[in-house]
């Protein structure tokens, strides 16, 4: 068919490659389409971007759900299901593509998709790190352009008609849920299933980050969902400790301190994520900026600081055997000793003496 400028919307040129059956479907707000597509440049050669059958996985969006590629929408509600449709789009409809892309993209890969909002806002990582992390992706978020996306719409399911995932909830759902995920997390890690306590803090993190993108950064609204926030994540830190995840927790509870540095709990736990790694100094300055904040945690701190001084002679013992094996192995030989060839009669009584003198004599 020839192409046809899409009503009442500018930039768009539909392409039916293959119709559909029906009528075309309502798509009120909260309706979830499944389809494939494929992403392609505008050049001689149609040069294929991305492509869902490739990584054999169609793409899901909840109408009205905000999702950054809002013209996806406006070109699956001119569509019937089973239709194939070829669309070009302007600039003006492919800014974001990139940063959909990615996201996309990271799914495909086994990644966490919204990892990055536990920390910051897609736009902001970009900006920080000057990459999307792939060319192709990179040259398009500096060189917007036209590009073509071909649908194909498999699946349409009404509100009432499938379980609703938190990414799939508006404002208002997404902050009534956030304490029952909170619960269940809390559950599973009394319970010692950490990995899946972990899943409901993140989610409910996650929840909270994309209310609070849409508030004013330190008023008092934002204030309020920033708290409850880090409590999410220091229980998530919490599970990432039973789990011997140390890296991360000292990278989430940084996190925290940088932007917080009254915040007692992210303190202590870094401190014992370090004390695991054996970064003295580090877990030590953490341990003393707990009891500076909160005098009343001394039990805890000087039983932390115990275990830190057993495992720092442990890994001491450790180096100091490692060195005496190294040496061995280069045909050192070891220091001597009383079971020694070199000595094997053991000190004589005036040995004895000067060595008894000697003990006498040592610092206490």
């Amino acid at each position: 068919m020839q192409d046809a400028l899409l009503l009442g919307t500018e930039g768009i040129k539909k392409t039916i490659l293959h119709g559909g059956t029906g009528d075309i479907p309502k798509l009120p707000t909260g309706t979830k389409v499944t389809f494939h597509f494929r992403t392609q440049l505008c050049d001689d050669e149609r040069t294929v971007v991305d492509d869902s059958k490739v990584v054999g996985t169609p793409m899901e969006i909840v109408i009205g759900n905000m999702f950054k590629l809002d013209v996806w929408e406006t070109l699956l509600g001119s569509m019937r299901i089973g239709e194939v449709a070829e669309f070009w789009c302007d600039t003006v409809h492919t800014g974001v593509y990139p940063l959909v892309a990615k996201s996309m993209r990271r799914i495909a890969e086994g990644k966490d998709p919204v990892e990055w909002q536990m920390h910051t806002c897609g736009m902001a990582n970009m900006f920080a790190y000057h990459t999307l992390g792939y060319d192709d992706l990179d040259e398009l978020m500096r060189e917007p352009q036209p590009l073509y996306f071909v649908l194909e719409f498999i699946r349409v399911q009404q509100p009432n008609e499938y379980n609703r995932e938190s990414w799939a909830l508006n404002d208002q759902e997404r902050l009534k849920v956030v304490p029952v995920l909170h619960g269940q997390g809390n559950k599973l890690y009394k319970q010692g299933h950490y990995p899946e306590a972990v899943q409901k803090y993140k989610e409910a993190i996650i929840c909270l980050k994309n209310v609070q993108t849409k508030e004013k950064a330190w008023e008092a609204p934002w204030l309020k969902l920033e708290k409850m926030a880090n409590t999410l994540t220091l229980n998530y830190c919490q599970c990432l400790l039973r789990m011997e995840e140390y890296y991360e927790v000292i990278e989430h509870t940084s996190d925290i301190i940088n932007q917080h540095p009254g915040v007692v709990k992210a303190y202590f736990l870094r401190g014992k994520a370090h004390k695991e790694v054996w970064n003295e100094a580090e877990a030590r300055q953490d341990f003393s900026r707990v009891l500076e904040l909160e005098p009343g945690m001394k039990k805890a701190v000087k039983k932390e600081l115990a275990v830190l001084n057993m495992r720092m002679e442990e890994k001491n013992q450790e180096d100091r055997q490692t060195i005496t094996s190294n040496g061995n192995f280069l045909g050192i030989p070891p220091p001597p000793s009383w079971s020694s060839p070199i000595n094997c009669r053991g000190p004589q009584s005036s040995e004895r003496s000067f060595l008894e003198q000697a003990d006498a004599n040592a610092p206490v």
